[in-house]
Formats: structure tokens, sequence, C-alpha cells
């Protein structure tokens, strides 16, 4: 249970940072951060391998390179129905979810 509350303050940390580095995504508040990455912590379990599965063709034939896509669509989802976060298309939404991408990965790292 630690654990989980650990990685999501650290996404929400990222997406704070994410705010600073990139332009086009904006946080109101660290509390808005914390609800965007549990919402992106649920999409990634529940909607994320479903698309993965439709759209397997593709992610094949791309050598796993769609994957990032997926994440990036669904970041930029999130951003349209969370009032306080917003990004402002699909670049920014593809180099934030990059960018949580490697802080979830290094979180993932130094707490196992």
């Amino acid at each position: 249970m630690i654990r989980l509350i650990t990685r999501i303050l650290l996404v929400a940390l990222a997406l704070l940072l994410a705010e600073r580095f990139i332009p086009g995504i904006e946080v109101e508040s660290f509390y808005i951060a914390v609800i965007v990455a549990v919402i992106l912590g649920v999409l990634n379990i529940t909607v994320k391998p479903v698309l993965l599965l439709l759209t397997l063709p593709l992610t094949l034939l791309t050598f796993g390179l769609f994957a990032f896509v997926l994440n990036a669509l669904l970041f930029w989802l999130v951003g349209t129905f969370v009032e306080g976060f917003s990004v402002d298309g699909f670049l920014p939404a593809f180099l934030g979810s990059l960018f949580i991408t490697a802080v979830s990965w290094l979180a993932h790292r130094f707490l196992s």
C-alpha cells in the first residue's frame, strides 16, 4: 500500500515537473496532479491493455512504437475531462507521457 501511494505521489510530482519543462501542459495544483496520477493509473490498468490488443497489428508493424502513441492519447484524454489539467495538443501529450513514463520507470526501479 505504501508503494502504491509513493508511486502516485511520484507521478504527481512528475506531472508538476512536466508542466514546468513542457509548454502546453498545465496543472493547477498538487491536488489536481494527484487526481490525474490516479486516473492515469486506472486507465493504464483497465483501458490500455484493451487498446493494445485492438491495435496489435499496428503495434507490431511499428515495432512497438505505437504504444507510445497510445500513452500520449490516454494522457491527452485525461486532459480533456479533468478540470484544472489541460494538454494543448498531441505533441505536448506525447512529450508529457514520455516524461511521466520515464519517471514512473525510475520510481519503479528505485522502489523495487
